[in-house]
């Protein structure tokens, strides 16, 4: 079995409206958070940028928690800014359902794949791996990792989940011979 693993390059762009201009697309930068402490309670957000007017908004991570019901390590992450930190709230889709926005992978991951014998005679099972939850036909993820048209890829792979509907799951495809 041949392993193919999908690679998140940068964090994707959000689509989100912005308040100032009629742009639809935000990045998060560098990825910053924002701590706002008032007596006990906490308030958290992710800072935002337009991508055309770079007018900063803010995304709400927690909102009036109790101070002591985080995590010591992830409260030091907010204030450190952690990369990591920011990358997995930003692939929460909790977050991205309180927030309204929706993440836009494009030109964010790339595909790690072995190379498949396309002209031995026997079939060739391959398996693919994602790092990071990105949304991807696998149609189109197959066409690019062999170098064959959507047509043919539709017409040479068998696979158990559906070719033409976006996953962002592992699942595995066996490549037949030509003819």
């Amino acid at each position: 079995m041949l392993p193919w693993v999908v690679h998140r390059t940068r964090l994707p762009l959000l689509s989100l409206r912005c308040a100032d201009c009629p742009s639809e697309t935000a990045a998060t930068g560098d990825g910053r958070f924002r701590v706002n402490a008032n007596r006990r309670l906490l308030d958290v957000w992710l800072l935002v940028r337009c991508a055309y007017c770079e007018r900063t908004s803010k995304l709400t991570v927690h909102e009036r928690v109790p101070v002591g019901s985080l995590d010591p390590a992830e409260l030091g992450g907010y204030h450190a800014n952690d990369p990591e930190l920011v990358a997995a709230r930003l692939l929460d889709p909790l977050l991205a359902r309180r927030n309204r926005f929706t993440l836009d992978w494009t030109g964010a991951w790339r595909l790690d794949s072995s190379t498949v014998p396309l002209d031995e005679p026997w079939p060739v099972t391959a398996e693919v791996v994602f790092e990071d939850p990105v949304p991807v036909r696998p149609d189109r993820l197959i066409a690019r990792g062999l170098g064959l048209s959507r047509k043919e890829t539709l017409r040479r792979i068998k696979c158990d989940v559906p070719l033409r509907r976006t996953r962002s799951a592992a699942f595995a495809f066996t490549v037949l011979p030509w003819g």
